[in-house]
């Protein structure tokens, strides 16, 4: 994008509308005719991460007022699905930047939101995050005071774009209160030198591998105050989930998009629509839901499915070729099993097994 033809430069009414065109050319045009090679050696290309940045989707959910696009939510969701109807891998790991826009663009610290905000919105910085282990009761990750300074214990499970973010959110409970403390890092402070209190695990997933996904492991990580994004009670926090689990609802609506489209190209419109009209009821229960944890939580387990069930459609379709490795049939089934775990919760997984065991 040329300087002065961003969506910063159109009026606000356009915006979304611009937003959401780069964002169709870049999943149709860059990331799905690059997703099988990809997927077949666990990298993503350099010029994926900057087509994002030059169209201004790093910062698509941020506000007017911290230099962001100020859409809305259904703005933000559908540009999220076509990105990620392009590819998995790529749309997966520069999903997690935007919660850590949010992050700074709300933050009380305004030494640390002056000196990362701009750069996150602009796609400067890339960033991820490593929250899970805040989330369950006991938590995984804790954080305790301790001469003036937060000091960091715990395992993150499933942390993606490890090398590849130039910023990490690290959520925790406090120790002594319960509060949740986020604390936003330098990669280059977690990886260079290797730190003794900082141990990673690999992991070798079957779908999006180029996501560079692993697991984090902690021993008394010292983090001064000037680090901290946020500190807020639990009960807030649980309440601020359900945005994010709406967020991450965009999963397995971004693969039934690409699966109806390539089951269009193939000839079986009448299929392809079909399941479009399941995902427009998905997307509505979504929506409908976001008020409601346990609901919202029951509407993502059941867009998760339709992901699988308009997989397993092109399978079908695709017939032998998808038994053949890197077919585009092949690896988007795949992705469904990913698409129906990633970014989980114990209640989705009970729903899941539920759903696909019910035959009522």
């Amino acid at each position: 994008m040329t300087p002065g033809s961003g969506p910063g430069s159109v009026d606000p009414a356009t915006r979304g509308a611009v937003l959401r065109a780069a964002a169709l050319r870049i999943a149709d045009e860059v990331l799905f005719p690059a997703a099988a090679d990809v997927d077949r050696s666990g990298v993503v290309p350099a010029s994926h991460w900057q087509a994002l940045s030059d169209a201004g989707l790093y910062g698509i959910a941020a506000p007017a007022e911290a230099g962001g696009p100020g859409l809305d939510l259904a703005e933000v969701t559908e540009i999220l699905e076509v990105l990620l109807s392009g590819c998995l891998a790529t749309a997966f790991t520069w999903l997690q930047h935007h919660g850590v826009v949010i992050s700074l663009a709300r933050s009380a610290n305004t030494r640390l939101r002056d000196e990362l905000l701009d750069a996150t919105v602009a796609g400067r910085l890339r960033a991820g995050v490593a929250y899970a282990g805040a989330v369950p009761t006991p938590p995984r990750m804790r954080a305790s005071r301790v001469d003036g300074r937060w000091v960091f214990s715990g395992d993150a499970p499933f942390v993606s774009g490890w090398g590849v973010v130039d910023l990490l959110q690290i959520s925790a409970r406090d120790t002594d209160t319960d509060d949740v403390v986020s604390v936003i890092l330098p990669m280059a402070e977690l990886t260079d030198p290797p730190r003794e209190n900082i141990r990673v695990e690999s992991i070798d997933l079957s779908a999006a591998s180029a996501t560079n996904t692993i697991s984090l492991h902690i021993d008394g990580l010292p983090v001064e105050d000037t680090r901290v994004v946020s500190r807020i009670g639990l009960v807030d926090f649980f309440a601020g989930q359900n945005v994010g689990i709406r967020l991450n609802g965009t999963l397995p609506l971004g693969l039934v998009r690409r699966c109806t489209a390539v089951l269009d190209t193939a000839g079986h419109s009448q299929q392809a629509r079909r399941l479009r009209e399941r995902a427009d009821v998905a997307r509505l229960a979504l929506d409908d839901a976001l008020p409601d944890a346990a609901a919202l939580l029951a509407a993502r387990a059941d867009a998760a499915g339709l992901a699988l069930d308009a997989a397993a459609a092109l399978v079908a379709a695709a017939g032998g070729r998808a038994l053949v490795r890197g077919n585009d049939s092949e690896r988007l089934f795949r992705e469904a099993a990913f698409v129906l775990v990633a970014a989980s919760r114990p209640e989705l997984k009970d729903a899941l097994l539920q759903r696909f065991s019910d035959s009522g």
